[in-house]
Formats: structure tokens, C-alpha cells, sequence
């Protein structure tokens, strides 16, 4: 047996134990209080064992050499509390005055396929789908077929399961795979998209380069990446640690520059036709707003059981409640380790956001050249 086949077959077993029957119907808070509390100490152990504080060479090597499980491990105890806060479509988005929280969600996902130029029947990739969410967005949106690549298995099977709940069936299919190393054949795709997952990368070059090969020629790659803007110093300790934040409560990693990411893109063989930063706008409502505490920017009624759940009170809140219900046995063990690391990630993100030293919504537009060999 292949280390692959055996290492998909492992993590599948996992989450079949931690998660049990049903994936599908449970989300949430619900889905999070009916954990197997030992196998959720396992994954709350994998997720953080490589983030100790550290930030130097060979910590970032142990990160990016364990992406795979580590990424994994991540999506298995934070997908549920991620639904219980933000819905099913796991991203930032700009907002606009009088724009509730989900019409912007759905807005910034249309516009991306826009970007990507799908059309009605195109086949198409997303690369590292989460839950689902966006791909039924954008399915009902343009018509087009797509296929949810995926390296979780809880995350796979709940996508399954919505896209039977939503009547998509037909025209959504979700897959586990290994986004640095896919088993699609070559020109395969008639566009591919990615909405903040090629983050949790190794090596953006290297993933970059397996959508190169899986997309047809003169087809289309348009992706929202997390990066580092150009006022970003690595060798600035301030700067630094907002990073690492982000890293830590993301399960990233390492977070790359801007120029990386363009380089990459270019390096795999992609055409860049679009390199925008949509963060660097100066709306009135910020990006980061979901996190904050200020209630000036809710814009509408509907809006206030979402801000709540993420604002900086809210995040409180739930920590406080998770911790009691860990401290009477109602929730697994380790779970405050998790809210504990949200948090560091939304107080990094707030930060990154504030100082424009970080972009959830780097949007590129690449080209694969109509005479590509591959």
C-alpha cells in the first residue's frame, strides 16, 4: 500500500471516530459538543503541536514539512465553531453601506467567478472547497459543474451532504486530494478558482504549479490569496508576531509575501492579467469588521447574531462558555486550546488588517497560455 493511499485511509478513520454517523445534519455548536472526546484531544494535539511560539527557520521547516496532517488536523476541531460564527463559506469579503453580512459573502464569491470567466457547463475546479459553501454559490450562479477539492474528510462529507440537501448533486462533486500533488489528469478543468486555501501550502510555486497542469490551455485560474502585503518586514518583531498569530489560528504554515505569490504564478507558467489587493480600498466598512467590537458598522438587523458570535465579545463569550463545558465534561478536551488559538488569529487578523501589513483578498487572474504543452 502507497504512503498516500495509507495516509488517506488513516485520516478517513479518524474522522469516522471523532465525528461518528450523520456528518452532515450536525453543524455547528451541536456538531462540536458531539465529538469523541478522546480522538478530539488527538486533534487538537496534531493541530498545535508545531506552534509553540516559536518563529525561527526549523520551526517554519516542522510547519511546512507536516502541512498535510497539520492542515487536516485543523479543519477537524475548527470547521464546526467557523459554521457556528461565520455560515458555511469559510472567508473575508468587502462590504459595502447597506450590504448585509451574507449578500456580501455571495457578492465576493460572484465576482470571482466573474473574474474566472465561467460559463454555463464549464467544468471547474475548487481547490480546497471547505464546506461547499462557495461552490454552491457560484454553481447556481453561472450553471457551470465543479468539483471540491479537499484533503479534510469531515469537511467533505458535510459538502456532500448540503449539495443533496440543496438539490445540487448533479452539478457538485467533492474530493479528497492532496492540492501539492493532484490526481486529476492534465487539462482537465475549463477554470479553476480558490477562495483563501492555497494559503495552507507548502510552497505556493508548487501548488500554482499542479493547477497549471490540471487546466486547460487558454483557461482561466482566479484565486483570493492571504498574503503579506509590501509593507510587511519579516525582520520587524512587531510585524512578526502578527503574522505568526495569523498562522497560529489559521493553521497556516507560513504566511508568504505578495511578490511571492505573483512569482509563483508566473514560475508555474500562468500569464498574471489581474494582481489587485480589493483590501486596499478604504471602504467604509473594513473587511476585518466581523471581528471587531464596534457596532457602528452593522448594517443591518439580520447582521446582529453574526457579529455577535464574531465579534471581540462575542469570541469572549463562547471561549468563556466552551472553557465551562470542557471544565464539566460536556465538551471535548483541548477545545479551549482551539477558541484560545481563534482568538489569536482574529486579534492578528484585526491587527494585520488595521496596519495594512496583511490581505485576505489578494485577487490574481492568471492565464494558462493557449499553447501550453501541459
Amino acid at each position: 500500500m502507497s504512503e498516500v493511499v495509507e495516509l488517506r485511509q488513516r485520516q478517513a478513520q479518524f474522522t469516522k471516530e471523532l465525528h461518528g454517523d450523520d456528518i452532515g445534519s450536525k453543524s455547528g455548536f451541536a456538531a462540536f459538543v458531539s465529538k469523541n472526546r478522546s480522538a478530539q484531544k488527538e486533534a487538537v494535539e496534531k493541530y498545535l503541536k508545531h506552534w509553540d511560539g516559536r518563529t525561527d527557520k526549523d520551526a517554519e521547516e516542522r510547519r511546512l514539512d507536516d502541512y498535510n496532517e497539520s492542515t487536516h488536523s485543523y479543519y477537524n476541531v475548527v470547521t464546526d465553531f467557523y459554521e457556528y460564527g461565520w455560515g458555511s463559506s469559510f472567508h473575508f469579503s468587502r462590504f459595502y453601506k447597506g450590504e448585509n453580512f451574507f449578500a456580501a459573502m455571495a457578492r465576493h464569491e460572484h465576482y470571482l467567478a466573474y473574474q474566472a470567466d465561467i460559463q454555463k457547463g464549464d467544468l471547474v475546479l475548487d481547490v480546497g472547497c471547505g464546506v461547499g459553501g462557495p461552490a454552491r454559490e457560484i454553481s447556481r450562479f453561472t450553471g457551470c459543474n465543479i468539483i471540491g477539492l479537499n484533503n479534510n474528510d469531515y469537511q467533505l462529507a458535510k459538502a456532500k451532504w448540503y449539495a443533496k440537501k440543496y438539490h445540487l448533486q448533479d452539478q457538485l462533486d467533492f474530493v479528497k486530494g492532496d492540492f501539492m500533488n493532484m490526481d486529476f489528469e492534465p487539462n482537465t478543468f475549463d477554470k479553476v478558482y480558490a477562495i483563501e486555501a492555497t494559503c495552507h501550502a507548502p510552497s505556493l510555486e508548487g501548488v500554482y504549479s499542479q493547477i497549471y497542469k490540471v487546466l486547460k490551455p487558454g483557461g482561466t485560474f482566479a484565486v483570493y490569496e492571504w498574503v503579506m502585503t509590501k509593507n510587511y518586514d519579516e525582520s520587524n518583531p512587531a510585524h512578526r508576531k502578527i503574522a505568526y498569530e495569523i498562522e497560529l489560528g489559521d493553521g497556516i504554515p507560513k504566511m508568504f509575501s505578495v511578490d511571492v505569490a505573483q512569482e509563483a504564478l508566473k514560475s508555474a507558467g500562468f500569464e498574471v492579467t489581474v494582481a489587485q489587493d480589493l483590501a486596499d480600498s478604504d471602504d467604509e466598512v473594513p473587511w476585518y469588521y466581523p471581528l471587531t467590537g464596534e457596532w457602528k458598522y452593522v448594517q443591518n438587523l439580520s447582521d446582529i447574531g453574526t457579529f455577535f458570535r464574531t465579534s471581540y465579545l462575542g469570541r469572549k463569550f463562547t471561549t468563556a462558555m466552551v472553557s465551562l463545558l470542557e471544565k464539566v465534561g460536556a465538551a471535548p478536551e483541548g477545545s479551549t486550546k482551539v477558541t484560545n488559538a481563534l482568538e489569536e488569529a482574529a486579534v492578528g487578523l484585526v491587527a494585520g488588517g488595521k496596519e495594512k501589513l496583511f490581505t485576505p483578498m489578494m485577487l490574481f487572474v492568471a492565464k494558462k497560455p493557449v499553447d501550453a504543452k501541459e
